[in-house]
């Protein structure tokens, strides 16, 4: 055997595991000429890490499965470690982390401390085969063997930045369902009805929109193919198809509006432009509140329950993570390991979790590939 582990992909998950293991233990094969390419350019380079509101509600997935992960590994725990190295995240936003400058931080520690490993960059993976209890990993370029595989190659999303889907393809040759994936955290594109969405973009306002029975606050943006910002990003995780109800005027007491003798584009909490632009959609004239009529304020009323039906989504190439993945029922929350074939792992965006904005999939990343190496660190002592 060359390797005790081969670790495929050079992300969060990936180059955590490897700062975790003991030297000359892994190599870890990317595709990327670069490691944690995505780490890079996160958070508009700042790099929310992690979260202090976390919980597996927070997650789409199996909240047995996400809980006994974390559990293993919490944030705390994370930014304990990230302290012995020097790095203390700055919280922003209320409860997100960010490191406290550019994710360079973040990234020249785990550069640091996975360094002890061997690096193969710029080297993609073909295939994983086992034969007489030893992994075979085919790249491009050689084929080699190791006791353990750990797949870290995150989902769909960023395929400019070397996603694929080869850690999908290796768990269905060794026997393992993949939930079907989807772009997530992501902007939503809109039917004819809301074409006029277009040419409010760059406006943003904040709502509410719920999907089912979930609710996402935070801005909404306009954007050039739809809509995008945060709440609507965290929406994309839950929608499937069908309709979504944004409420664009959250908490907004319409009993001022009845006596009021504001024009509605000065009087209702939300971009002139956008108001404006509801006021032409609903045929209403923008002019003082006391004026309107009873059926014209309840069309109003109606954006606390704006419903829509998205056409679609941006797609994978402006999405921040992928939804779906290997199935968490086939995998041991407590090792990480395959109920199917032993010595193979499952880390991060891989596998059927997938968080909300806010740290939670760097999160995910890290406390997953901790219960990893906890285990594989078991078995090599055995």
């Amino acid at each position: 055997m060359e390797y005790n582990t081969i670790i495929i992909g050079g992300g969060a998950g990936g180059l955590m595991l490897a700062s975790l293991l003991p030297a000359k233990s892994a190599v870890v094969i990317d595709a990327n000429p670069k490691v944690g390419e995505k780490i890079r350019i996160s958070g508009g380079g700042k790099c929310n890490i992690t979260n202090a509101l976390m919980d597996s509600t927070f997650y789409r997935g199996d909240a047995q499965f996400v809980a006994s992960v974390l559990s293993r590994f919490s944030e705390k725990a994370l930014l304990d470690w990230l302290a012995r190295f020097g790095l203390h995240p700055v919280l922003r936003k209320g409860t997100q982390y960010f490191c406290l400058h550019t994710s360079k931080e973040l990234l020249d520690i785990l550069q640091s401390q996975s360094r002890k490993q061997r690096f193969l960059l710029n080297e993609r993976v073909l295939g994983v085969h086992k034969r007489e209890n030893i992994f075979y990993v085919k790249t491009e370029n050689r084929t080699l063997s190791a006791q353990n595989v750990v797949v870290a190659s995150g989902g769909l999303s960023f395929p400019r930045l070397g996603a694929s889907g080869i850690g999908y393809e290796i768990a269905e040759h060794f026997g393992h369902s993949i939930v079907r994936t989807a772009p997530a955290l992501v902007g939503f594109t809109v039917q004819k009805e809301q074409f006029f969405f277009k040419k409010l973009s760059g406006i943003s306002t904040d709502v509410h929109i719920r999907v089912g029975e979930h609710l996402c606050e935070g801005s909404l943006l306009f954007a050039h193919k739809g809509i995008s910002g945060p709440a609507v990003l965290d929406a994309s995780l839950y929608w499937e198809k069908g309709m979504i109800s944004i409420d664009f005027l959250p908490g907004f007491d319409w009993s001022v509006v009845r006596h009021s003798k504001k024009h509605l584009s000065s009087l209702l909490p939300m971009p002139k432009r956008l108001t404006k632009a509801f006021l032409l959609q609903f045929g209403i004239e923008d002019k003082a509140g006391k004026c309107l009529s009873s059926s014209e304020l309840d069309s109003l009323q109606s954006l606390n329950d704006y419903r829509l039906a998205p056409a679609g989504t941006f797609g994978y190439s402006k999405a921040e993570v992928s939804r779906g993945g290997v199935a968490t029922d086939e995998v041991d929350a407590r090792t990480m390991m395959s109920r199917k074939e032993r010595g193979l792992y499952f880390i991060g965006e891989v596998l059927d979790v997938t968080g909300r904005l806010g740290g939670y999939n760097f999160q995910w990343a890290f406390s997953s590939a901790f219960v990893c190496a906890n285990n594989l660190g078991k078995r090599e002592k055995q």
